[in-house]
């Protein structure tokens, strides 16, 4: 296979930016305790308390790698579990003041931006994001395979 970005796959060239910047935005949320997957459940849950189930359908993982995510989250001291008033069989989580002020310092738009656009202009980042909006929103559209539920 050539070395050449040109020649490869769309799929490829996808995979090899979207490594590079998981990489670099997991080093960016290294500051506070935090990575490309236990931020977003901090981020879902700044809505009020989820079960872990609920947060792993949001996030698109199984509730057994939630559980591993919501665990390290409470060791940071950024969420609790407590018995579901909705449900005793379940667990509820929700983030603690610590965890909002956290995700919120994190989410902070322009550290994302300059991770994910480097080296591109103005027009080449705003027809970079209409396109991945379209591609995401075709995603969306698309019914999951069981494998995806």
């Amino acid at each position: 296979m050539s070395e050449d970005p040109r020649q490869w796959p769309t799929g490829r060239l996808l995979f090899s930016v979207a490594r590079r910047i998981e990489q670099d935005w997991n080093a960016h949320l290294a500051t506070w305790d935090l990575n490309h997957a236990g931020h977003p459940a901090l981020l879902h849950l700044m809505g009020g308390p989820l079960t872990q189930r609920e947060i792993a359908a949001r996030n698109g993982v199984t509730e057994q790698t939630m559980s591993r995510i919501v665990a390290r989250l409470e060791r940071s001291g950024y969420v609790t579990r407590d018995d579901d008033p909705r449900d005793r069989r379940r667990r509820a989580v929700t983030i603690t003041d610590l965890g909002r002020r956290v995700a919120l310092e994190a989410a902070q738009f322009q550290p994302a931006e300059d991770l994910t656009a480097r080296g591109l202009d103005e027009d080449q980042v705003e027809a970079l994001r209409e396109l991945l909006v379209a591609m995401v929103r075709a995603q969306r559209a698309e019914p999951r395979s069981p494998a995806e539920q």
